[in-house]
């Protein structure tokens, strides 16, 4: 039964990378055997190679993880670079308040609360967890 076992594993890690990734060029390879999987409709729960999508997905994160930490950043920081993308100054953000309110948060001053925090995550389209430290 192993010889079985060894032989299958064998044949299905020359298409799909089933071990840890050890290299970019291992990455490349899962990422884009994930990405084929994805196209054939693999990311739905009831497909056949779902469990495979799962596992291969889990060893991508951990790759990611260890070779591609994410940085902490504030939720100032956030709304710093949201700012300078949409290229807005303090007057353009009425929904945290008035343009002195924009700047003590911006300063450090002064946290946002929870209304600003909605307001601005539905302003520029992104999770409400993004503006929380």
């Amino acid at each position: 039964m192993m010889d079985d076992i060894t032989s299958h594993f064998a044949a299905l890690s020359s298409l799909i990378p089933l071990r840890p990734i050890r290299s970019d060029d291992d990455y490349d390879r899962a990422v884009a055997t994930l990405n084929q999987l994805l196209d054939a409709g693999a990311s739905d729960e009831r497909h056949p190679l779902a469990d495979l999508v799962d596992t291969l997905g889990s060893l991508i994160a951990e790759y990611d993880d260890k070779h591609f930490p994410l940085q902490q950043v504030s939720p100032v920081e956030v709304l710093q670079f949201l700012m300078e993308q949409h290229q807005l100054t303090q007057s353009d953000l009425p929904e945290i308040g008035s343009q002195g309110v924009v700047s003590e948060i911006l300063r450090g001053k002064r946290d946002l609360n929870l209304r600003q925090v909605k307001a601005l995550a539905e302003r520029f389209g992104v999770g409400p967890a993004v503006f929380i430290g």
